[in-house]
């Protein structure tokens, strides 16, 4: 049986190869996602959101949070697209919301301010229809709640795309 025998600079340059044609196979290309954040650009700015991905979260949101750092914030993710209606439940710092489809494509965007809060004789139902209600306006899979005014710094519109990792989304949403 004949043996192989590779030269040091030609064993680096094979394994150089090989880790060059594996990489796009790993993932590598995507930033991963840490302790449920996942970090998303946004008009050339990199924000690092939190996701939501089942009911019992996506109810709550932000609401209770009494503050929001620059960039960060929460990317809701539904198991459906649908229209959508998010409204400041519990809230107590202004949010800006961006409704995205099932590709990612913006579909409205919106100013959420702070309101007054439930009152102590005010019934839960009587709070829910008082509370202004903010529309995707189409279908939409996906909302990103980031902090209140980041909407006017940022240059978006209806239609542009904002890249998330959908495939990941999908194995994770309840």
């Amino acid at each position: 049986m004949a043996s192989i025998i590779i030269s040091r600079p030609l064993w680096i340059l094979l394994a150089l190869t090989l880790l060059t044609l594996l990489t796009p196979l790993t993932g590598c290309s995507k930033p991963a996602v840490v302790d449920g954040i996942m970090p998303v650009e946004i008009a050339g700015k990199t924000f690092h959101l939190e996701i939501v991905a089942d009911d019992a979260t996506r109810e709550r949101g932000l609401g209770g949070r009494t503050e929001l750092d620059p960039d960060k914030g929460m990317l809701f993710s539904f198991p459906d697209a649908k229209i959508r209606y998010f409204v400041m439940r519990d809230c107590v710092i202004d949010i800006d919301i961006i409704f995205l489809d099932s590709a990612g494509r913006i579909t409205a965007m919106h100013h959420m301010p702070i309101e007054p809060p439930k009152q102590i004789n005010e019934s839960q139902s009587t709070y829910e229809r008082r509370l202004t209600r903010y529309s995707s306006r189409y279908n939409a899979k996906y909302a990103i709640e980031l902090a209140g005014g980041m909407l006017e710094t940022l240059d978006l519109e209806e239609g542009q795309l904002i890249k998330i990792d959908t495939e990941y989304l999908k194995t994770i949403t309840q």
